[in-house]
């Protein structure tokens, strides 16, 4: 990648169980595992998933909070989830994961039209909740 701007690249989730959640994501959401036999190896501290060749979520495991001590009161973050992270997707991936999210009894939200996001209106959107309760927007603008 050498084009340098400015862009997301990766959003960190206080999560129970690192395992679990990366399987979560992967079956009912869709999204790639990354250095799960390594955590589960004990060779790194959190495993994450894909989002896309860009972005990844990192899940981190509540037993690290004592260590975040980067700034002041970073440890005092676990368990203080944002209000929500948004994923885009093409139309057709949308309502892949809106059937997944089904076959895997995660409920969901109805479905909003027209709302506000990073490049315009949205065609459809809809939420649901991870295992651990952060809460998931999926929408399309196609």
């Amino acid at each position: 990648m050498t084009d340098n701007t400015t862009r997301l690249d990766h959003v960190v989730l206080w999560v129970r169980d690192p395992v679990a959640s990366a399987d979560f994501y992967e079956k009912a959401v869709g999204l790639r595992s990354l250095r799960l036999t390594e955590f589960s190896a004990g060779e790194v501290s959190f495993p994450s998933v894909r989002i896309n060749d860009e972005t990844i979520i990192d899940l981190m495991p509540h037993s690290m909070a004592p260590g975040m001590t980067m700034v002041p009161g970073a440890a005092e973050s676990a368990g203080h989830p944002v209000n929500h992270v948004c994923l885009a997707l093409p139309g057709a991936e949308f309502d892949a994961l809106h059937g997944r999210l089904g076959e895997h009894a995660v409920p969901v939200s109805g479905f909003s039209y027209d709302s506000y996001g990073a490049r315009g209106k949205a065609r459809r959107s809809f939420y649901f909740r991870d295992p651990d309760g952060n809460v998931f927007e999926a929408r399309h603008y196609d």
